[in-house]
């Protein structure tokens, strides 16, 4: 059961990268979820993606979002919001499903974002750490 609601998570993620307002990075990370819990391969695959592994991996470690995620999710709620305002028959309708996505904008927002550190060496061994450097005290 798991490993049908991952590959399904993964289509939809997959089309959220062409059709426009659809999001990708949830349905990769539900993928991700229930990959984990029914199969090993697309799990492992899933981490290994040159584009979403590190996104995947970020979430699972620290539960990060990259900022360039959190304003395209936040762009894409606030030009859905533009259209409900526009195209519903009562302002409150499109008020809930506006305050609705402000405040998983807000907790989106307020997630993690992720630490990367220095890339290797080119030859596989690890820089030197630069020595602290000491100011004189004002």
């Amino acid at each position: 059961m798991w490993w049908l609601c991952a590959y399904i998570a993964l289509g939809l993620g997959i089309v959220g990268v062409v059709v426009p307002l659809m999001p990708t990075t949830v349905f990769i990370l539900i993928a991700a979820y229930c990959a984990a819990r029914g199969s090993d391969t697309l799990h492992r695959k899933l981490l290994e993606h040159r584009v979403f592994g590190p996104m995947i991996r970020d979430w699972q470690a620290t539960g990060a979002v990259s900022r360039k995620a959190k304003y395209m999710a936040v762009g894409s709620m606030a030009v859905c919001a533009v259209i409900l305002f526009l195209v519903t028959p009562h302002w409150w309708i499109a008020g809930i499903g506006t305050a609705i996505m402000a405040i998983v904008g807000t907790w989106l927002w307020l997630r993690p974002e992720p630490t990367r550190g220095p890339e290797p060496a080119a030859d596989g061994e690890a820089e030197a750490a630069p020595e602290a450097v000491s100011r004189p005290e004002q």
